[in-house]
């Protein structure tokens, strides 16, 4: 069985306002079994050790060629860009601003 993964950009998180280090593409192995509770602590547990592999790319094209050099089957999630609204505070008082 061949290994799987997903080659992502991370967006931002809600406690972070700027967007440095945004930049690089993720890939991630798919979990391949399950996880399960540890019945003393509580904790959370996996027997799968590629769920805590994680490597990080300077460009999609770069992870891509990585997965296919070692015969990973991989899915690619584009990131959605986001989309500027530019306002400027003196389009309050602009004369085409419809009143009411």
């Amino acid at each position: 069985m061949s290994a799987k993964a997903k080659i992502y950009r991370p967006a931002k998180n809600a406690m972070q306002s700027g967007r440095g280090g945004l930049k690089k593409w993720v890939l991630e192995y798919t979990p391949a079994s399950g996880r399960f509770a540890d019945p003393l602590m509580g904790w959370t547990g996996s027997s799968d050790m590629g769920a805590q592999v994680r490597l990080k790319f300077d460009d999609k094209d770069s992870a891509i060629a990585y997965c296919e050099a070692n015969g990973i089957d991989y899915r690619v999630s584009d990131p959605k860009e986001r989309k500027l609204n530019i306002k400027v505070y003196a389009d309050n008082f602009s004369y085409s601003r419809v009143r009411g």
